[in-house]
């Protein structure tokens, strides 16, 4: 059985994309103890939470992933509050960044730990669309506080990469490792 050691609703969907079947068991791990910069922090978030939910369960396959947002070489995690929120969504507009999202396939004692990379063009956004946007709540639970999926609020002009990526789940390179493993169902085409 493949565990998704993730309690993202968004991460849950993308996975249903490509397996048919999975379990949810959140890894609860203390991110504040993981150090290193860009993808690698991404990496080995992802590889803790991981190893976590393999000790427990070490005769399936876990996936644990961690989604984080770099801009100008500062690490935009979820925000605390608003304000904070507001602050991330103010310094990202009209400019670039990246997403990364560090992911960690543990089968049979054996580990892949990767990263993806998505580049992020944000439109020019008024003050007025940003507190709109921070009104809805919904940037509290993402990096960088926004959801390129959250299109009514137009914040996203382009993307070089995976959109999927930028929602929490590359599933485009997950679907060459799990295809390895033999995890994806057999009848997925696309």
């Amino acid at each position: 059985m493949l565990i998704l050691a993730s309690k993202s609703p968004r991460r849950q969907q993308l996975l249903k994309k490509i397996v048919d079947q999975f379990q949810v068991i959140p890894a609860d791990i203390d991110e504040e103890l993981v150090r290193g910069i860009t993808s690698e922090r991404a990496k080995e978030t992802s590889k803790m939470k991981a190893y976590k939910i393999a000790a427990q369960y070490p005769k399936d396959t876990v996936l644990a992933v961690d989604t984080i947002v770099v801009f100008n070489h500062e690490i935009f995690g979820k925000p605390r509050d608003n304000v904070e929120a507001k602050d991330m969504l103010t310094r990202l507009s009209g400019q670039r960044h990246l997403v990364i999202s560090g992911y960690t396939i543990m089968e049979n004692g054996r580990e892949i730990n990767r990263s993806a990379v998505t580049e992020v063009f944000f439109n020019e956004l008024s003050p007025a669309t940003i507190d709109a946007y921070v009104a809805s709540g919904s940037p509290l639970d993402k990096a960088g506080a926004y959801g390129i999926q959250d299109e009514e609020y137009q914040l996203v002009k382009k993307i070089v990469g995976s959109y999927d990526n930028v929602m929490g789940l590359p599933t485009e390179v997950l679907r060459k490792y799990l295809t390895a493993t033999g995890t994806l169902r057999t009848n997925f085409s696309q």
